[in-house]
Formats: C-alpha cells, structure tokens, sequence
C-alpha cells in the first residue's frame, strides 16, 4: 500500500467523559470518535491541492494538529452546496478497551460512494493495538427538506485524487 493509499487518520486523546464506571471507554464513544475523523477527514480533503498532491502541512495521513486553514468543514459544505451528510449506518466490532488518557488514532477509508451517499471503514488504535473497527454509512440529503439529494460535485473531486476508483464512476474520463 503506498502512502497515498493508506488511510486517514486523526489522533484522539481519551478523557474522563469518554469513560464509563469501569474506567475503560464507553462503547458508543467510539462512534463519537469515528465521527470527528471523518469531519476531519473532509477538512482535509477541501486542504488538498486541486493536483491531488498532499499538501505540506498536514500529509496525507492527516495525523497534524489542528491549521489556520478549515479546509472543507460541514458547515461550508453546507452553505456552499446546501447539502449535509447524515450517518444512515452504523456497524463496529469492538476487540480491546481504550483507557483514561489513551493517545488513540482513528482511521477513515473511503469504501464506496454511490450518488447520494458514502461508505466508510474505520478503525480505532492505540499504538499497534486494534481496539475497534466499524462500516459508516453516510447519506448525503438537502438541509432545508431533508430529503436526499446527490453528493455535490464539489465534494466528489475533493474525493477524485484520493479515491480514483470511485470518482472515476462519478466523473467519467472525457
């Protein structure tokens, strides 16, 4: 896998409010997780140069800490295309406990994009550990009806250079 194939990740630290009595994360926290990587995950895509080069800053693992530049945030996303995402799916697996103070790193893979929503793997470490891994699926709809709506064009060539597979099925060759 070379580095432009590998994942997204972005770096979690654990804190008292994510852990239950027990002292380990709280199972639904996970998603919590998987969440903020995949909003980051998009900031990171609207931070790419149009080339599809990762840019300096950040690389294409997306594992820096926060930058000046807000990328693509959901917010503008909105504004911009009146689209949101909403999550439609959720499926995880959770193999080990992650514990007060635990640096966890969340990954995001793009799995599949139809025309109005996304599929994601994802994964949750602490160092070579795995601790859980889940399917996201995402479904693009209008902000004002709720209805959904296409992906806008503008996040699918956000997605063409890190995801050529997929984009070529949205924006054939011409």
């Amino acid at each position: 896998m070379s580095q432009d194939d590998a994942p997204f990740s972005w770096p979690v630290r654990v804190y008292w409010e994510d852990t239950d009595a027990g002292g380990v994360v709280f199972y639904a926290n996970y998603l919590k997780f998987f969440e903020r990587a995949r909003t980051e995950w998009l900031r990171h895509l609207g931070r790419r140069k149009p080339t599809g080069g990762g840019d300096a800053a950040q690389g294409p693992t997306g594992t820096s800490a926060f930058t000046d530049d807000p990328g693509l945030s959901q917010q503008a996303l909105r504004e911009q295309t009146g689209a949101i995402f909403i999550v439609s799916h959720t499926e995880v697996r959770h193999l080990a406990p992650a514990r007060l103070d635990d640096a966890l790193r969340i990954t995001v893979q793009l799995t599949d994009c139809g025309r109005a929503s996304m599929n994601f793997a994802q994964q949750a470490w602490c160092g070579s550990r795995l601790l859980a891994e889940g399917t996201i699926r995402v479904g693009c709809v209008d902000a004002s009806s709720w209805r959904p709506r296409r992906i806008p064009d503008l996040v699918l060539a956000l997605i063409a250079p890190t995801s050529p597979h997929i984009a070529a099925e949205h924006h054939p060759a011409t």
